[in-house]
């Protein structure tokens, strides 16, 4: 276990302190231990050599957490993924060209040889360096999703340093870098990780008053609707005091909102990537719009407006792309910022950006000011092409009102006249039944 023996050693000096709370059972770190014990008993006894490729598919659960680690003690490359998956998993093991599928359920585990060969020249790399390796695959919310191989190692060192012990909602899913870096983050410092099996307001808000969960690390999306919804009203968060949030746009509305309906709670921004991992940051004070991203590790710069990151924690390279970092070692996020001081504020993606007659607009700036208007449940704005002036702003709107698409779109030109330019006021609308956002909770543009 030499790469995660630091861990493990931690575990056991917190044997009998809450380490997972599963379906209403409270595991203790003494019992996580002999979880993994069992697990690396499990790959001896099926022959999973160090430098494996494994595809563990499963959710949060004691059983998944504990094979993860022993995976990476193994020095295995693992590639984690989960039943929100299970359409596209064929195509994701191909990719990531796993040797090995692991898949745990509340009733098993089993493990299947695919007989691939993995010969991908990166995995090569890793193998050398006889370290254990991790594949996160992008959201895919705005196209193709990408093979992110990373070394574990450095992802791993900035965890050495121990914290403060937290109990924390584990959100974030398995397979997402937030919800790796929130399992390291939370189990390295001695804390409680609440495992909830479904991520409405209503089971999420449940959670964190039974449990009495402190960090609630979530997406904007995921915030709009337990405002939306209300749950928050229904259930006793007084021992919830940080709410974190990531991986999308942050609206000004939401936060708003966020600040009136939990004003004892303290936002946080943070910032990461499934390239990069989950990058040190603060958030500046009064403002959650606002973050300092960036430490001795870590350093930033922005060229032409865009975000471009150099961090020992970044990935090796894709699996099914070719190579994004820069000549000198910077990786390009594609993340349009702008700049006050030594805080950026992320206004969103280059590829979402919409050109509309040669201005360029963030479809969050539009999403913000739509979100304020009563009855809109959910909002994503798109662009849509256009003979005259190159694109237009779409919006597809989910409403909790009974009103016709006219009756709607009437209401939204007279609200946006006095608070967005004539020009970004979506030209198209749609009015949406189903969830605007995939999976992971992050709006889906495609």
């Amino acid at each position: 276990m030499t790469h995660i023996e630091f861990l493990v050693d931690r575990f056991r000096s917190y044997r009998d302190a809450d380490a997972v709370i599963w379906r209403d059972r409270t595991f203790s770190y003494g019992d996580l231990c002999v979880a993994i014990d069992r697990a690396s008993e499990q790959l001896q006894r099926n022959d999973i050599r160090p430098g494996s490729v494994v595809s563990l598919e499963a959710d949060f659960s004691p059983a998944s957490i504990a094979m993860l680690l022993a995976l990476f003690a193994r020095e295995c490359v693992v590639v984690p993924l989960t039943v929100a998956l299970e359409g596209s998993k064929p195509a994701l093991r191909r990719i990531a060209e796993v040797e090995t599928i692991i898949e745990i359920t509340a009733a098993d585990t089993s493990v299947q040889p695919t007989g691939v060969a993995a010969k991908h020249a990166i995995i090569g790399i890793l193998r050398q360096r006889h370290h254990p390796g991790l594949v996160i695959f992008s959201s895919g919310s705005t196209g193709t999703s990408k093979a992110a191989l990373h070394d574990l190692v450095p992802l791993l060192d900035q965890f050495r340093r121990p914290g403060l012990p937290v109990r924390a909602i584990s959100f974030l899913l398995f397979d997402h870098i937030g919800g790796i870096n929130t399992l390291f983050s939370i189990l390295g410092n001695g804390g409680c990780l609440v495992l909830v099996d479904e991520r409405s307001p209503e089971r999420v808000c449940d959670a964190i008053a039974r449990h009495h969960v402190e960090l609630l690390p979530v997406t904007p999306t995921f915030l709009n609707l337990l405002l939306v919804s209300e749950a928050y009203r229904h259930w006793d968060l007084a021992s919830l005091t940080i709410v974190s949030y990531g991986t999308e746009v942050m609206p000004a509305a939401t936060l708003r909102r966020l600040q009136d309906a939990l004003p004892h709670v303290k936002p946080v921004q943070k910032y990461g990537s499934s390239e990069l991992g989950i990058l040190q940051s603060k958030t500046r004070p009064g403002d959650g719009l606002w973050l300092k991203i960036g430490d001795e590790r870590c350093r930033t710069r922005v060229v032409n407006g865009m975000l471009e990151v150099r961090t020992p924690t970044a990935m090796m390279g894709y699996l099914n792309a070719v190579d994004p970092f820069t000549p000198d070692g910077w990786f390009p996020t594609g993340d349009a910022v702008e700049l006050d001081g030594e805080y950026m504020r992320v206004l969103g993606r280059r590829s979402e950006m919409i050109n509309i007659g040669g201005e360029k607009v963030h479809p969050a700036e539009i999403e913000s000011v739509l979100q304020e208007m009563d009855g809109v449940v959910d909002v994503v704005v798109v662009a849509e092409p256009h003979l005259i002036s190159g694109q237009i702003a779409k919006a597809r709107v989910r409403l909790s009102t009974t009103e016709t698409l006219e009756q709607f779109r009437t209401r939204m030109r007279s609200f946006c006249r006095d608070r967005l330019p004539r020009f970004k006021i979506p030209q198209k609308v749609e009015l949406a039944t189903n969830n605007l956002h995939a999976a992971r909770f992050k709006k889906l543009r495609t």
